[in-house]
């Protein structure tokens, strides 16, 4: 019954920001970890950046000087700002939420965002 869904996405231009948000609910749900990954048409989704309950963040390389992720300190609720975005970073955005104790894997049903050149 966990439903983990995206908000956020569109279309932008190159160097230009987007805020996306991702709320993770359940009756009983607890995250462990949340965090977003990213999937592009003949691409394998790949990690973007991850945040857990400590605060403790990690990035994808590509990303690190650019996105911020973050979250809110008592709700399952996770937001990644990307600023000076590129067109590479056009793909679908998934939200991942790691249930505490389980360490079960939730997922969202992306949300896309297009990056214009």
């Amino acid at each position: 019954q966990v439903q983990v869904v995206e908000s956020g996405g569109g279309s932008v231009q190159a160097g230009g920001s987007r805020r996306l948000s991702c709320e993770a609910s359940g009756r009983t749900f607890s995250s462990y970890a949340m965090g977003w990954y990213r999937q592009a048409p003949g691409k394998e989704r790949e990690f973007v950046a991850t945040i857990r309950w400590s605060g403790d963040t990690h990035y994808a390389d590509s990303v690190k000087d650019r996105f911020i992720i973050s979250r809110h300190k008592t709700k399952n609720m996770v937001y990644l700002q990307m600023n000076s975005l590129k067109p590479e970073d056009t793909a679908v955005y998934y939200c991942n939420a790691v249930q505490a104790g389980s360490n079960r894997y939730y997922w969202g049903q992306g949300t896309q965002v297009t990056v214009s050149s």
